[in-house]
């Protein structure tokens, strides 16, 4: 199944633990096995490979052991400034998310970069 925004919150743990299983199997180790490697109980491994929520670190250490760890840098990339942010900035890096404005609540009012 591809995992898609639309797919379920309980269809997307299905998955993942599906996915797990299957790796894990490929590489002829069993839940015992893979559990003791990464710190788990076996239970704990079960529940993860039968789609239950688990803790993200649980998942954390299996992907760690079944050599997919690195696969976490394409669920969340590491962000940088965008090139034209950084010209835009003269070179300073954002240091805090822009305000965002409440419901109700009124804009600043808008002034030109020179004015005091």
């Amino acid at each position: 199944m591809k995992i898609t925004p639309e797919v379920g919150d309980l269809a997307v743990l299905g998955e993942i633990g599906n996915r797990v299983m299957q790796v894990r199997i490929t590489m002829a180790m069993s839940q015992a096995a893979l559990a003791k490697r990464a710190g788990i109980g076996k239970r704990t491994l079960e529940r993860l490979e039968n789609g239950e929520s688990v803790q993200f670190v649980t998942l954390i250490r299996v992907l760690r052991e079944l050599g997919l760890l690195d696969n976490i840098n394409v669920l969340a990339p590491e962000s940088g400034p965008r090139p034209m942010d950084y010209l835009a900035r003269k070179g300073h890096i954002r240091q805090r998310a822009p305000r965002v404005l409440h419901v109700g609540e009124a804009p600043l009012p808008w002034k030109w970069g020179d004015e005091q």
